[in-house]
């Protein structure tokens, strides 16, 4: 025989509902429309509530269920995850509503039997009596027909659950009894996501030395990745529907194009499936999950599958690198950021960059009208000494500078510069850092005839300094104008608080001069870059490297390039035909640390060398004026002749003519290969 319940001593399943209870948080807004359709029967009669896995859906209704049974109203539920789902098997469950006079019905985890929503929506719902009240959620928001049908437009109400306030999150965990240490971490991590604060809790109060490491680290625990992407992601259709949410969890915004570069089969439905994922949302630039997802299943890849993470992120870095190259404008400038996210994990550029406030701050080239009021700024920022460096520049290369505004009120915020200078034609008077910078270059590896410098800068409002939307752009386009400027031989980046930048910036290659150079009231550094020595696409495969976390690649041949002086490579060209057939002696010709052979498809240098000296021989046979130059070039150094004597009776010349006749087929071999090694193609492309 069943015992009445003694108030004194409550069973287990009362204790779970009271600390349950306890630890609910927030959701007033919530709690207020739902006690406002409890106290009304003109209010609405159905409310759908939708979110992610793990956002709260459940606790609400539990809470829902509470304050019905207070205002008296009989209570009926259903769970999504136990009823049968066919019309005969939810109505067996949910079927007290239709006799229990003003009963509120709550349908929880409705993803598991959504098949039944047409049903729900046009066979069972408009035979709940007045006076009824039904709560339906799930993860999945309804069908467009509810709302395009006036009738229910009438007496429906949508709502999409949210992430917590963080005040509500600070709540949430210190009900867990997080320590103070961890608070901070645990949010940063979970970002107000209910079941990730829940469960990264319970991790604090296992191992409160480990949690610290993987809140502060993002690096999740196995367990923790693998408990999360079961209740917030659940089963996927296909292998192809798990490597398409890795995709997107990887990247900072997925595109379709993006899609059809990782993964080429199918990418269009495969993108109509994210962007459906409740967790998934969409802006400007693409769709993009939850941090707490985005994160779980990280984590989860990088564990189980490292050599299938690396293999995505090397296909998702080269497509936003191509992508930095050939976009213009603003498409360049999201291509940038977003290839600066991939390397969130290393270690070093989270702590520069942060990725947000997207649209806060925009972009917009300087345009003369700009100049007082941009002039202004740059003296309100670092004082008129440094105004006036701007004034000079921007009077000579309006075309190098963008400015930053506030999109709120389109107050200028920075002021870029990026200043092309091929000779020290300004006197250091009149930019002392363009003069250190010169001095540098011309000390160390001078720019060659069709090469130039380039000097970065931007001034900015104290506020933004640091780590702040406005300095994500300003190196957005920095780095950007680098990977797409042709001939360029040096970048010059000027800093301000030098001495911080310095660990950031060399683990991008950017090397501090040790200048410190005054300004006004400023001190200011330089840190420069050789593009000659490491090339914008070595440059680019070693980041790609880095943001794995691991050690770069060494450049070719162990070290930097070469970067020879005209006279020089002259000297290394005419060496090189004399040992064409000698492969040891071409791998240790200047020219096999040249930025040619560095681009050059074969892997291995002499073959390199050996390659494009062939091809610019051929090209000089295709011009018909040069005939007498091909044949002295072929057959001094391909006929295997033992003097050049030998050579000149093999072709009937004079050896005077013959001389002749091969410095002018040098000649223009040295000047196809110079013409590659500085401008990247052959004469005639």
């Amino acid at each position: 025989m069943l015992r009445g319940v003694d108030p004194d001593h409550p069973s287990l399943g009362q204790r779970l509902e009271a600390a349950r209870d306890r630890a609910f948080v927030g959701r007033e807004e919530e709690q207020a429309l739902f006690r406002s359709a409890l106290g009304s029967e003109l209010s609405f009669m159905v409310l759908f509530v939708h979110g992610s896995g793990g956002i709260g859906k459940s606790a609400l209704l539990r809470r829902f269920a509470a304050q019905a049974a207070a205002a008296g109203r009989p209570v009926v539920t259903v769970d999504g995850r136990t009823v049968d789902p066919s019309p005969a098997g939810f109505e067996a469950e949910a079927g007290q509503v239709f006799t229990a006079g003003r009963a509120v019905l709550l349908i929880d985890t409705f993803e598991r039997c959504q098949g039944l929503e047409g049903w729900l929506r046009e066979r069972f719902l408009p035979r709940v009596p007045a006076g009824a009240l039904v709560v339906v959620a799930g993860r999945n928001p309804p069908d467009l027909r509810w709302q395009a049908d006036p009738g229910w437009a009438e007496v429906l109400r949508v709502i999409r659950l949210r992430t917590l306030a963080p005040r509500e999150a600070m709540a949430l965990i210190d009900a867990r009894g997080v320590t103070e240490e961890l608070r901070e971490p645990l949010l940063a991590f979970a970002g107000g996501h209910p079941l990730a604060l829940c469960l990264g809790a319970a991790v604090a109060a296992k191992d409160d030395r480990a949690s610290a490491r993987w809140t502060v680290d993002r690096d999740i625990p196995e367990e923790l990745a693998a408990t999360l992407l079961d209740q917030l992601v659940g089963e996927v259709p296909s292998a192809a529907h798990r490597h398409a949410l890795e995709v997107c969890a990887h990247a900072h915004a997925t595109t379709e194009e993006l899609l059809r570069a990782v993964l080429p089969d199918h990418p269009r439905p495969l993108f109509g499936w994210l962007r459906r994922l409740p967790f998934v949302e969409s802006g400007r630039h693409g769709l993009f999950p939850h941090d707490v997802v985005r994160d779980a299943l990280e984590a989860d890849l990088r564990w189980r599958d490292p050599e299938g993470y690396a293999d995505m992120h090397h296909r998702i870095h080269a497509h936003l690198a191509a992508q930095v190259r050939a976009a213009s404008g603003q498409d360049a400038l999201a291509a940038m950021g977003s290839l600066f996210f991939l390397h969130r994990h290393d270690g070093v550029t989270a702590e520069f960059q942060n990725w947000r406030g997207d649209g806060e701050v925009h972009e917009e080239p300087f345009h003369p009208e700009d100049r007082a009021e941009v002039l202004r700024m740059a003296a309100e920022a670092e004082g008129e000494t440094s105004a006036a460096d701007a004034a000079y520049w921007i009077d000579r290369q309006p075309e190098g500078f963008w400015v930053h505004r506030r999109t709120e009120t389109g107050e200028p915020v920075a002021l870029m510069s990026w200043v092309r200078v091929s000779a020290p034609a300004a006197p250091e008077a009149a930019c002392p850092l363009l003069g250190a910078a010169w001095r540098h270059a011309a000390d160390t590896a001078p720019p060659r005839p069709g090469e130039h410098v380039a000097l970065a800068r931007a001034w900015v409002l104290p506020r933004f300094h640091g780590r702040s939307p406005v300095m994500d752009l300003v190196q957005w386009r920095a780095v950007g104008e680098c990977l797409r400027s042709d001939r360029l031989a040096w970048t010059f980046l000027v800093m301000r608080e030098p001495d911080s930048w310095r660990r950031y910036l060399r683990h991008y290659d950017m090397h501090d001069l040790g200048a410190r150079i005054p300004v006004g009231g400023e001190t200011f550094g330089l840190f420069a870059h050789d593009w000659r020595t490491i090339t914008p696409e070595a440059w680019l495969e070693r980041l790609s490297v880095r943001g794995l976390g691991l050690r770069a690649p060494a450049a070719p041949q162990g070290g930097e390039l070469r970067v020879l002086a005209r006279s020089d490579f002259d000297t290394a060209v005419r060496d090189a035909l004399r040992n064409v057939s000698r492969p040891e002696a071409l791998a240790g010709n200047p020219l096999a640390r040249c930025r040619l052979v560095a681009v050059h498809p074969a892997g291995d240098p002499a073959q390199a060398v050996r390659d494009l000296l062939e091809q610019a021989v051929e090209q000089v046979r295709q011009d018909p004026r040069a005939d007498r130059f091909h044949r002295a070039l072929v057959t001094t150094y391909y006929g295997r002749v033992p003097t050049q004597e030998a050579a000149a009776e093999r072709l009937g010349l004079p050896f005077s003519t013959y001389r002749r006749h091969l410095a002018a087929g040098l000649e223009r071999v040295a000047e196809i290969l110079w013409h590659q090694e500085v401008f990247g193609a052959r004469p005639d492309a």
